[in-house]
């Protein structure tokens, strides 16, 4: 059967869940309040707040919903992240973030704007009949992201990273910023430039932000190309050479291991 891309429920009860592992989950609560720990740490997801979740459903345990607890959630398969992504890389600092606390309290015009998109969504999702359905799920997925992107910049861009663990990964994530990943996939590279061990940074960068350092740098590099397969102004071929990719082969086991399907088929 094959997996659905999006998935709405109206409470928590897949949150801690392997159902749904592959899945980011979104969460914006109505009413009530529901405590959960997450990653070792107790939070409580209260009306008004918005709530972030990677994929790694082991880190959720005790999750206790008041009597009056309502909420929407909506599952977000991996892969569709990938194609739904916008072009910024500010989800890589949010995420990092969120990963320290899923949760965001909205103000009361960001919660309006979080509400719009959520009913979007559900309402989209249900017009399975258009014929280009698929494209505004894409269209509305990537909507939403754009906005917690400014929900967080809004309330938490100004903040510093201050531990030594998270200083480390903060120099790591600069330098797939400035587009080493381009030409050096390698974790070893990083290693050496940081002045550790591949298995330190990988220790590090899972401590941090709960991926190892490999997914960073296949992180980094599928959102780029999945950018660059979408403006037709460039070739497959420039492309692979453009991440020195031995071969054309090569480009394309990697782009349908890491975006789903062939290059051809992702730019269509």
């Amino acid at each position: 059967m094959k997996r659905e891309e999006i998935i709405v429920e109206h409470n928590l009860e897949h949150i801690s869940s392997s159902v749904l592992d592959g899945y980011i989950f979104h969460a914006f609560c109505h009413e009530g309040s529901c405590s959960l720990v997450f990653n070792g740490t107790r939070y409580v997801f209260k009306a008004g707040d918005c709530m972030i979740m990677p994929q790694r459903r082991n880190l959720v345990k005790e999750v206790r919903p008041s009597g009056d607890f309502r909420c929407d959630a909506i599952y977000v398969s991996q892969e569709f992240i990938e194609v739904s992504t916008p072009m910024s890389n500010y989800g890589m600092a949010g995420h990092l973030a969120l990963f320290n606390n899923p949760i965001m309290s909205l103000t009361d015009e960001q919660q309006k704007v979080c509400k719009l998109n959520f009913d979007y969504i559900q309402s989209r999702l249900k017009a399975s009949g258009h014929h280009f359905h698929r494209e505004a799920m894409i269209n509305a997925i990537q909507c939403m992201i754009i906005d917690f992107f400014d929900f967080h910049a809004e309330l938490y861009g100004g903040q510093t990273i201050t531990n030594q663990y998270s200083k480390l990964m903060d120099k790591f994530l600069a330098m797939l910023e400035n587009g080493d990943f381009y030409h050096h996939r390698d974790i070893g590279y990083y290693a050496d430039k940081l002045c550790v061990t591949p298995k330190y940074l990988s220790e590090v960068a899972k401590k941090v932000s709960g991926f190892s350092a490999n997914y960073w740098i296949s992180r980094y590099t599928s959102l780029t190309i999945s950018r660059l397969l979408k403006d037709k102004n460039y070739s497959f071929t420039d492309i692979s050479d453009m991440f020195n990719f031995s071969s054309p082969s090569y480009f394309t086991r990697y782009v349908k291991k890491y975006l789903g399907a062939s290059p051809s088929d992702f730019r269509k």
